[in-house]
């Protein structure tokens, strides 16, 4: 778990708009052992400023929800591959389309932020990782809105090859094209090719929706 940054414990910088919710959190970092607090900031708008100060090894956010807006909150803007920092992202109720974004854009765990302490600190670990953590409902609202006609699953999961499972497991990842090439020890084509093979298997438009249909037909594992 603390390989990559020489053994000090896994440093997060959290981010909360609530007073009350960031004593909290910073209370589960400080009282874990293999965590260690990195920075502690009211509210979101700094997080990219500070996560490039402070060069943290996981990001944890507890977004709240504009009370004058029924639309999900932004995230901060991390580019995903120059950054490489796994966010976490505490949420109530996000739609669809913000966890398919949010995934795109790097977050590696999404919980409602009234989850225990013991379930955000699944998260962090596993966000840090590399693995992607999402809670069942919201993993059931992503889902939903993949049409898949009934005989499409068990169909598809016959269809795909040892490779492409292994190649649609790494995409749920959140592994880039170049990195799955160097752990497969195979070229960036061929790993393309591996991608578009899978996206028509499944029927999908996107990664995110693969690996979504991966997961709920069972071969994509959270």
């Amino acid at each position: 778990m603390t390989k990559r940054n020489g053994g000090r414990g896994i440093r997060v910088l959290l981010a909360a708009a609530s007073s009350v919710r960031r004593a909290g959190l910073e209370a589960l970092v400080k009282n874990t052992s293999t965590l260690r607090l990195a920075g502690s900031l009211h509210g979101t708008l700094a997080v990219v400023q500070y996560v490039e100060q402070l060069q943290p090894d996981v990001v944890l956010l507890d977004l709240e929800h504009d009370d004058r807006s029924r639309e999900s909150p932004a995230l901060p803007a991390l580019p995903r591959v120059q950054s490489g920092f796994p966010l976490v992202a505490l949420i109530e109720e996000p739609s669809a389309d913000w966890t398919a974004h949010a995934l795109r854009s790097g977050v590696k765990a999404i919980l409602p932020r009234d989850s225990g302490m013991d379930e955000i600190l699944a998260a962090i670990q596993a966000a840090y990782a590399g693995l992607v953590l999402l809670d069942p409902e919201v993993t059931q609202n992503l889902a939903s809105r993949i049409p898949t006609p009934a005989a499409q699953p068990a169909a598809a999961l016959d269809e795909l090859t040892p490779r492409e499972l292994e190649v649609l497991r790494m995409l749920a990842e959140g592994l880039g094209n170049r990195e799955m090439a160097s752990r497969l020890g195979i070229s960036d084509h061929t790993v393309k090719f591996h991608i578009s093979s899978i996206l028509d298997r499944l029927g999908a438009a996107t990664r995110t929706e693969a690996v979504t249909m991966g997961i709920r037909m069972g071969i994509i594992l959270l």
